[in-house]
C-alpha cells in the first residue's frame, strides 16, 4: 500500500487498522482488535478445516487462526514470519469462543477514518465471510464479517 489515506477532518474518525492480507487488506476498526500479536508458530488441530491452521498461544490460552483468504474462497497462505497475528474481539456469538485470530501477511498499519470517506465498494464482489467491500480514498479493501468467522468456527464442533 502506497500513499496516505486522506481523511475529512470535519467528520468523525474511528480509529482503524489496515490489515495486509494475500491480494486484499482488511479495515478493522480498533475496537474490533485485542491485540497484533508476534508471530509464531501454530499449533496443528486435528480435523480442522482447510482454513483453520490450528490453535495460537496467546494470554495463557489458545485461540482459533483462520485464514481469511481460504475461508473467503481463496487459497490457504503459508504464515508470513514478518507479518503479524490479528486477535479479534469476541462479537458475542458464543462467550466459549472470546477471540480468533487472523495471519497477516505484513505489519498492520493504524489510520483514523472520516466515517463518511468510507464508501461501499458496489463494483467489488462481496464474498462469503465480507461484511462490505469498501473504498477509501483510492483503496479498495474489505471489512470482515467476524460475526460470520465465528459461526464457521463454532460450527466445526471444535470449540472446547
Amino acid at each position: 500500500m502506497s500513499g496516505e489515506l486522506t481523511v475529512n477532518k470535519d467528520d468523525t474518525e474511528i480509529p482503524c487498522l489496515l490489515v495486509p492480507l494475500l491480494g486484499t487488506t482488511l479495515l478493522l476498526p480498533t475496537v474490533t482488535v485485542a491485540e497484533m500479536a508476534p508471530m509464531r508458530p501454530v499449533q496443528s488441530v486435528a480435523n480442522a478445516p482447510q482454513w483453520m491452521l490450528g490453535k495460537y498461544e496467546w494470554r495463557n490460552s489458545y485461540v482459533p487462526v483462520i485464514v481469511f483468504e481460504a475461508i473467503n474462497g481463496g487459497k490457504l497462505t503459508p504464515l508470513n514470519p514478518q507479518g503479524r497475528m490479528a486477535v479479534l474481539n469476541n462479537t458475542g456469538v458464543d462467550s466459549r469462543l472470546p477471540f480468533l485470530a487472523i495471519p497477516t501477511q505484513g505489519i498492520p498499519r493504524m489510520v483514523r477514518i472520516a466515517e463518511n470517506d468510507i464508501v461501499e465498494n458496489a463494483q467489488a464482489y462481496k464474498k462469503e465471510f465480507d461484511e462490505m467491500p469498501v473504498k477509501v480514498g483510492l483503496e479498495e479493501m474489505v471489512i470482515p464479517n467476524v460475526t460470520a468467522l465465528e459461526k464457521a468456527y463454532i460450527a466445526t464442533g471444535l470449540l472446547d
